[in-house]
């Protein structure tokens, strides 16, 4: 199942990111995949790491969203990040922070560009259904 972040769900962020360089080339990228979520983490990750090598079946993206999960769900400082974000949602200081605590949280060589993207996502559908209904998949 694709994932889409539509025109609609990204325009409050092209302001928001527009001083922070990471999630400008998100923005981009997710423009030039027509917000497919999957396609763009795809392509921004073979932009800094060479094309994702895995075993046959298996996706990048599922693969990250797997190891992001675990990461976040059990983290009560991210999951507080979220939820003032959530109650402030106009402020780029909080936007970015929670960008780059998703990055350095992981312990991945993830590009915060690409953690942009995955917290637009989880922005989208909610922390709770991201750490409870994507589990599943």
């Amino acid at each position: 199942m694709s994932v889409y972040l539509t025109l609609r769900d990204r325009q409050p962020y092209y302001s928001l990111l527009a001083d922070y360089e990471p999630g400008q080339r998100a923005m981009s990228a997710l423009d030039a995949h027509n917000g497919n979520v999957e396609t763009t983490v795809e392509d921004l990750w073979s932009q800094t790491q060479g094309p994702p090598e895995f075993s046959r079946g298996r996706k990048l993206w599922d693969t990250l969203i797997k190891v992001l999960r675990e990461e976040l769900c059990g983290d009560e400082g991210l999951q507080a990040q979220f939820q003032k974000y959530t109650r402030n949602p106009g402020s780029a200081p909080l936007l970015t922070g929670l960008i780059v605590s998703l990055t350095t949280a992981a312990g991945l060589p993830i590009d915060p560009a690409i953690s942009t993207v995955v917290i637009l996502y989880i922005l989208k559908i909610g922390l709770n259904v991201f750490c409870e209904y994507t589990a599943s998949s």
